[in-house]
């Protein structure tokens, strides 16, 4: 698109960053109050959350005493959240959204969502409702006895006594914390709310992992540990850690352990919510709120079908090519998987080549990002694999932004818990989604931004920030990545594959009441994917429902809008000016529709 046509368009919402000068000229009259109101919402918030405190480098000055706590993670800290929502509700309906000019107005129209949708999940009234649908307390990726620690060990810094303090006392809390889920646990079984047998089986394994060593060699310990050797800070707190850790943490972790296992003895092996309390509208509204789009659970699995039989027909033209002609393309890609030059040992000497690989991926993404981006992050992004005590749970991979200061680098995790779950051949799509241009260009350029409100700066839309995650695999081919590499090629059409598969399978449990058996067993078949790495998978999508399917149906938005973008540009086609759209921050799908039509108008 030409910059007259840009200009030309009959909304500048979309110019908010890229001509700040001419959207000043044409602010509105309560521009001022809405940004003075939308950032009191943004450091009250910030004081009932001190790890996002802390996470954004944000916990210093008048906000000293934050890095000492953690987040009330009560059944009444979550009433005070709903709370809040309401009251900055009715604030915001104080401000006429006519009186707004057009970059405030986007605001305004962002905010309000994420408090409507907020709201409306106040109806539910067990596990998590509030933004992401979680409906169960304590599974294998929720829980203070997992969270707690790895955010210690990757945010909590340590450069003066004043942090190591600091981190002593959040240690202390951890306790409080465990005992307060363990209440709303027992209160959600109460009403038969609890996670499937599998899961429960998951979680008995990470709190042991948590729970069963000496108090010195616990994770909060040997960090705290090796902070201070690395600050020349002297080691006597850690010894008040692992003390506090014997006394208060372990205790907490007992009482913890003993109700899961109490529920394990009475849980069903169902893996779908369709069995909770009004479970066929909490899976509806939590596909929403993770595709921020309104779809029934056949119309999310029809898509999926559909998807993976145009995706599945693609790789079968390459597998060919390849000498893979026999058995369905999900038995070829399995027998690509186990071919040994596409498999690093499951050492650890095989895991750090596996990262070398990925940085060196990284390094060549990065260096060819100006042809695609006006706007590139200052922040450095670090690859570090998950760590090992919450690895049999967590997710394959997953990113962390940098924070604000810029203290800490962004870091991209990827689980190394058995190398056969991580073929070569797939490696590099996974660090263009986690890494770039996928999320940490995403999430810095909204974060880095001067132009928007800090409430928006960290927002999260998972249709919109997996979809362009997605989107950015798709990019990388485009740009040639993978020129002269047909089994990279594979691996990211097997990437494709596998969120099209999750569409099926994640509305297989919770709509249409597959087991978990199921629903691997088509995940296995459809995306040759090692069955380790897809138990993990269906794993997470029973405790996470809709959250899987965001990343496809967010993808399929964001390539829509480009190639409309595209055609409408002709021979003007400028892709950094379309991708200029990410400084804008995060927003849901059906806004993002509006912002990029009224930029092609």
């Amino acid at each position: 698109m030409q910059r007259r046509q840009f200009l030309a368009s009959a909304s500048l919402t979309t110019v908010a960053a890229a001509f700040p000068g001419v959207v000043r000229a044409a602010e509105g009259a309560r521009d001022a109050d809405l940004r003075a109101m939308l950032d009191r919402f943004f450091y009250a918030r910030l004081e009932d959350s001190p790890e996002q405190a802390t996470s954004l480098g944000l916990d210093t000055g008048p906000r000293a005493a934050l890095k000492s706590r953690l987040g009330d993670v009560s059944r009444a800290g979550e009433a005070r959240g709903f709370a809040r929502a309401r009251q900055e509700r009715a604030a915001l309906r104080t401000i006429p959204r006519a009186a707004l000019g057009p970059a405030a107005r986007l605001d305004y129209d962002i905010v309000t969502y994420s408090l409507d949708r907020m709201i409306a999940g106040e109806r539910f009234t067990y596990g998590d409702s509030a933004g992401r649908y979680a409906p169960y307390v304590l599974s294998q990726l929720s829980g203070a006895y997992r969270d707690v620690p790895d955010f210690l060990s990757s945010q909590h810094r340590v450069a003066n006594a004043a942090d190591a303090d600091a981190y002593v006392a959040r240690v202390e809390a951890l306790a409080g914390a465990i005992d307060a889920e363990t209440a709303r646990q027992r209160e959600d079984a109460a009403r038969g709310v609890f996670a499937p047998d599998y899961i429960l089986d998951t979680t008995l394994g990470q709190l042991a992992a948590v729970r069963d060593k000496a108090p010195e060699a616990t994770g909060p310990a040997t960090d705290l540990a090796a902070k201070l050797k690395a600050a020349q800070l002297p080691p006597d707190r850690a010894a008040t850690v692992a003390r506090l850790m014997r006394e208060r943490v372990f205790p907490a972790l007992d009482r913890q352990r003993a109700l899961v296992t109490e529920l394990r003895a009475r849980a069903v092996h169902d893996a779908g919510v369709w069995r909770l309390p009004d479970g066929a509208d909490y899976y509806t509204a939590a596909a929403e709120a993770a595709t921020t789009t309104r779809m029934t659970g056949d119309e999310i699995h029809r898509l999926g079908l559909a998807q993976v039989g145009e995706i599945g027909a693609r790789l079968d033209g390459l597998l060919k090519a390849q000498g893979l002609s026999q058995g369905s393309v999900g038995d070829r890609l399995v027998a690509l998987n186990k071919r040994p030059d596409q498999l690093y040992p499951n050492t650890d000497p095989g895991r750090e080549a596996l990262l070398e690989q990925l940085r060196a991926q990284l390094a060549a993404m990065t260096s060819r990002l100006p042809e695609q981006f006006a706007t590139l992050p200052k922040a450095p992004v670090e690859i570090r694999r998950v760590p090992e005590a919450i690895q049999a749970g967590a997710p394959g991979g997953y990113y962390q932004s940098a924070s604000l200061d810029g203290t800490r680098p962004a870091i991209y995790f990827i689980n190394l818990r058995d190398t056969f779950d991580r073929p070569k051949f797939g490696l590099a799509t996974l660090t263009y989604h986690e890494a770039v241009p996928g999320h940490h260009l995403q999430v810095m350029s909204a974060l880095e931004s001067q132009d928007i409100p800090l409430i928006r700066r960290r927002g999260f839309y998972s249709g919109y920030s997996e979809g362009w995650a997605l989107y950015s695999e798709q990019l990388a081919d485009e740009m040639g990545m993978y020129d002269g590499n047909p089994l990279g090629q594979i691996g990211y059409l097997q990437s494709l594959l596998f969120r099209a598969t999750r569409l099926v399978v994640d509305s297989g449990m919770h709509s249409k009441r597959w087991s978990r058996e199921k629903a691997t067993d088509y995940l296995i078949a459809t995306t040759g994917i090692a069955r380790g790495r897809s138990q993990g998978e269906i794993d997470r999508y029973t405790v996470w429902p809709g959250q899987a399917c965001s990343y496809k149906i967010g993808h399929t938005v964001w390539t829509r809008l480009r190639d409309a973008a595209k055609a409408r540009a002709g021979a003007g086609w400028d892709p950094k000016r379309f991708h200029e759209v990410l400084s804008l921050g995060a927003m849901p799908l059906d806004v993002l529709e509006r912002v990029v039509g009224e930029r092609m108008a």
